[in-house]
């Protein structure tokens, strides 16, 4: 079945709930997972002028992301699932396909997210990275809800 799922992560919730999902998954059918933390750096080069700002921000956004990677790494080994982490950084380019891209360059054949399942104006304001990941992936994919968004 499946032997190397992509698993996008952030730190939020409702990624957490997609890496509790993929862990089931992945120790079921005892696949591999890939631990993909994309650090976005497009929007602070518009907020911060100073570059002692903008590297203090880049700094934080690494340790936040290396984190991240930390914490979903102890739960799979928690669960004895074995695990590759991916640092992206990227300026400019939509996270939905940097997580496309990553998934083809890993040779992963599934990917599996959190949404937040954000409809109207939250979604046309912030924009769905999994909606970009569905419309331009050739891999399947296994969306999970975020908790408390059930419709």
């Amino acid at each position: 079945m499946y032997k190397k799922i992509l698993v996008p992560i952030d730190g939020s919730a409702t990624a957490t709930r997609g890496l509790t999902e993929a862990l089931g998954l992945a120790r079921d059918v005892k696949a591999d997972l890939c631990l993909l933390y994309v650090a976005d750096q497009f929007p602070m080069m518009f907020e911060f002028s100073g570059m002692s700002a903008y590297n203090d921000l880049r700094n934080a956004l690494h340790e936040r992301g290396n984190q991240a990677l930390d914490q979903a790494k102890a739960a799979a080994d928690a669960q004895g699932v074995h695990t590759e982490s991916v640092f992206k950084e990227v300026v400019n380019q939509p996270v939905g396909t940097v997580i496309v891209d990553e998934a083809i360059r890993l040779g992963c054949d599934l990917i599996v997210m959190g949404t937040h399942g954000r409809r109207g104006m939250s979604h046309l304001v912030l924009g769905s990275d999994a909606e970009a990941v569905l419309k331009s992936t050739p891999v399947p994919v296994l969306l999970v809800r975020a908790p408390g968004t059930a419709s």
